[in-house]
């Protein structure tokens, strides 16, 4: 059994993951963790509205509750707060699988000084396949290099998303990037200029109720290809997260990402 903490427990992602967690046999949500001013209930069960969860604690302090878990799962809905959590939990020897998105060059650094205590798992998106889209995208990148083709990411999320470009768009435009040789990221065009051919392009639509949709283009001169990943549901999301909980249960430390919960 993965025993796990969940952060930001009553976010949209927290939710999803709250109510498929009840369809796991191995894995269970023992405490959550939200901003205090989402804490009206100290009772999980109570506050989500899942009556399989009354008697679980709610808190906003992640400390008192991290003594219950194995590991913790991070879906904050900002930066400095999730970065205080992995450290917190870290520091007391437990994995943590970081969802939350948005953050600097700075905070990567050092989530991953804390995967030298414990296992840290890292992934702007958690569903199998975005996952099997940034190898693809990875090989396709390595193919084209150099043959004449430029690249561009295109990215679209419901209005609430605060983040942009995604967290997913972001690890799209590093892998080009790797694979192609480029050096220059471009968020949005405006003004008169030429593309430069060093350019990844990365656009972000925000508008309704999209889930996310993510699309790398590989334009050539007479033909283009184009890698497609829809989510139709975050139940996808959740259920990455919980399979990266359980698989991260037990690691050493170290620094880690959904490809290697899938063996890519």
């Amino acid at each position: 059994m993965t025993r796990a903490v969940l952060c930001g427990a009553l976010g949209r992602m927290g939710r999803s993951i709250l109510k498929l967690s009840l369809e796991y046999s191995d894995f269970q949500v023992v405490a959550g963790v939200e901003h205090p001013d989402c804490v009206r209930y100290q009772d999980l069960g109570e506050a989500s509205g899942l009556e399989e969860l009354k008697g679980l604690p709610l808190t906003s302090r992640l400390e008192e509750v991290l003594p219950l878990c194995d590991v913790v799962v991070e879906f904050s809905g900002n930066t400095t707060a999730a970065l205080s959590h992995v450290k917190l939990s870290t520091l007391a020897g437990k994995g943590v699988v970081i969802g939350t998105t948005g953050f600097s060059l700075q905070e990567v650094e050092e989530l991953r000084s804390c995967s030298e205590a414990a296992p840290v798992l890292l992934s702007p998106n958690m569903s199998l396949g975005v996952n099997l889209l940034f190898r693809l995208v990875e090989i396709a990148g390595k193919v084209l290099r150099g043959r004449g083709f430029d690249a561009e990411v295109l990215e679209i999320h419901h209005r609430f998303k605060k983040d942009a470009p995604s967290g997913t768009a972001l690890r799209l435009e590093n892998i080009i990037k790797e694979s192609m040789g480029l050096k220059v990221g471009i968020y949005g065009r405006e003004g008169v200029a030429e593309r430069r051919s060093e350019e990844v392009g990365v656009m972000a639509l925000r508008g309704g109720d999209v889930v996310g949709e993510h699309t790398v283009y590989f334009l050539g001169f007479g033909e283009r290809l184009e890698l497609t990943h829809r989510a139709g549901s975050r139940d996808i999301f959740a259920r990455g997260a919980i399979e990266a909980a359980m698989w991260i249960k037990g690691k050493r430390p170290g620094w880690y990402s959904m490809l290697d919960v899938l063996g890519l």
